[in-house]
C-alpha cells in the first residue's frame, strides 16, 4: 500500500539531508523516539508500533527511513524538488501489503498527519529565522 502527503513549504534537498537526521527525530514526528544514541545510519527507536531499528539513507531529493524488523516493511521518504510538486516536501510511505485492517490504516494516517505537521512547523520556523 502507498500513502502520499504534501507539505506546502519550500526547502532544498541539501536542507533535508542536513536537518532530518536520526538525532533529531522530533523534527519528523512526535510518535517515534530514540531509545539509544543514534549512529549515522541507524538507531533503536520506540513508537506507536513498538521497538524497531530505524535506518536513514540519503537519496536523490531527500531521505529514506525504514523500520528494519517491521513485518509490514514500513518505510517512508521525505523529498523535494520533483513531481508531483517540486516546490513542496513530499512524504511517501509504503508497506508491503495490499490490504490491512482499518485500525492499522488509521495508525498510519495519524503517523503521516503528525509527520506533516512536524515537518511544516520545523521547516517553516527555519524560514522565519532566515528572514529575521
Amino acid at each position: 500500500m502507498e500513502f502520499f502527503r504534501k507539505v506546502t513549504v519550500k526547502t532544498t534537498e541539501n536542507d533535508i539531508h542536513q536537518r532530518l537526521t536520526l538525532g533529531n527525530l522530533d523534527m519528523i514526528s512526535t510518535e517515534i523516539f530514540n531509545l539509544d544514541e543514534p549512529g549515522e545510519h541507524q538507531v533503536q527507536i520506540g513508537g506507536i508500533w513498538g521497538e524497531f531499528t530505524l535506518t536513514r539513507n540519503i537519496i536523490k531529493g531527500g531521505c529514506r527511513f525504514a523500520l528494519v524488523e517491521c513485518p509490514n516493511a514500513l518505510c517512508w521518504t521525505i523529498t523535494t524538488g520533483y513531481p508531483p510538486d517540486p516546490e513542496s516536501i513530499i512524504v511517501h510511505l509504503t508497506i508491503n501489503r495490499t490490504e490491512k485492517d482499518d485500525e492499522f490504516i488509521e495508525e498510519i494516517t495519524d503517523f503521516l498527519n503528525d509527520m506533516c505537521q512536524n515537518l511544516n512547523h520545523s521547516f517553516s520556523q527555519e524560514k522565519i529565522k532566515l528572514n529575521q
